[in-house]
Order: C-alpha cells, then structure tokens, then sequence
C-alpha cells in the first residue's frame, strides 16, 4: 500500500469505492497517484464513487496465471467502465461464467469482500 492509494483501501474498509479526483481539471482517474494523468496537476483529492458502471470488456479465465491465486475456476477478468469515468480492473460475480450471458456495455454495481482486517476489494456483479 503505496501513501497515494491510503484514501482508496480506507475507503474499501469502510465499504466506500473511493477515487482520486483532480482538483484542476476536474478528471475522476483511477489508480491513485500524486498527480492527475490527464493535466499532471498534483491538486488531487478524493471523491465516493456510486460504484456503478457498465462492463467494458471481459476474459473468462478457465486457469489461474499463478498457484498463489485462490479461486474457484472459471472466473471472470472484467474491465469495468466506471459512471464517474475511469476504468478498474475487477473481477465480475454472482453470474454464469458464459459468454452467451455475459455481454459489454450491461449495468453493474460493487460488492465490496472483505480479504484480511486490513483488506477489503471491491468486486463487481451485474446491477439490480
């Protein structure tokens, strides 16, 4: 945990999808870093995302990459396109795992699972 990216794993603990917002230009972004990659100001504060959004793009992984990684096979990779206009790489749940189902541009929200006490992630699952 980088002292840039604090605001945003405080607010996934406290079940908050928290994201940078440049104080200049106006642009919500996400990773967190100290400055704004659309104008590089480094007048960057915080701001609640609704933690809705549309799926961009999607992978269906049938395999982990690593041994380390721990969860159930297959699993969705989903590229989410928040309504505040950044995109954050997630994966998509509490859906069949089947491209015939899964489709771009469907509604979805967070679902924020708690890893350790330190370390909560935000998910996402289709809206409703």
């Amino acid at each position: 945990m980088t002292p840039e990216a604090k605001p945003y794993w405080d607010g996934l603990r406290d079940g908050k999808l928290m994201l940078p917002k440049c104080g200049d230009c106006g642009s919500a972004f996400f990773y967190p870093r100290i400055a704004c990659p659309h104008c590089h100001s480094r007048n960057v504060g915080w701001i609640q995302a609704s933690g809705k959004g549309t799926l961009y793009s999607f992978q269906i992984a049938y395999r982990a990459l690593n041994p380390a990684f721990k969860v159930e096979l297959p699993y969705i990779l989903a590229m989410i396109q928040l309504e505040e206009g950044p995109r954050i790489l997630s994966n998509l749940i509490n859906i069949e795992p089947d491209p015939a189902i899964v489709k771009c541009d469907m509604p979805v929200e967070v679902v924020f699972e708690k890893q350790t006490d330190e370390v909560t992630i935000p998910l996402f699952q289709p809206a409703g």
